[in-house]
């Protein structure tokens, strides 16, 4: 199976977090924001500002070993969100539903919380309550915390085995 790969800009991901949040305006009111680190926390802090929440709580789950998507491991919680209680109220923000594992084990902790990411594949979809924007499954998006810019080799020159699209 061929990777696709699609990069977020920092500007891009500024509309869709804005986008998210003024699609939320109307699900609230909420008291507080959950982000799920480490790719919701700048979400989060775009919708938190958006919907003017000042409580900000993070969940921490591990569920990458290494920098691809072939190095899953078994997920663990590594900090819970203490002051979400079930999570009546709280909005719970990701940058990305994969594969739902991490869904899972956060609706587990905020079986009440309202779960939206900017961004949702397939599998992971039914999970979340609101997103943004589909991509594939067979699609690894490139976020712009996890990228730098270069020059870009020309589409003619550029060998398969060389990466991801720049």
């Amino acid at each position: 199976m061929t990777q696709r790969y699609y990069t977020v800009t920092w500007d891009q991901l500024h509309r869709d977090g804005r986008a998210l949040a003024w699609r939320l305006i109307e699900k609230g009111p909420f008291i507080g924001v959950v982000a799920v680190t480490r790719g919701g926390l700048i979400p989060a802090a775009i919708v938190a500002r958006e919907l003017d929440l000042r409580l900000v709580e993070s969940v921490s789950i591990q569920t990458y070993h290494g920098d691809s998507a072939q190095a899953r491991a078994e997920p663990v919680v590594t900090k819970y969100p203490t002051a979400a209680g079930d999570g009546t109220g709280f909005l719970v923000i990701d940058d990305l539903v994969d594969t739902g594992t991490t869904a899972k084990i956060v609706r587990a902790l905020l079986p009440k919380a309202h779960f939206a990411a900017i961004y949702a594949k397939p599998e992971g979809k039914p999970l979340v309550d609101d997103y943004i924007t589909e991509v594939s499954q067979d699609t690894w998006i490139l976020f712009p915390w996890d990228t730098e810019l270069q020059a870009a080799v020309p589409l003619v020159k550029r060998d398969k085995a060389s990466g991801p699209e720049q």
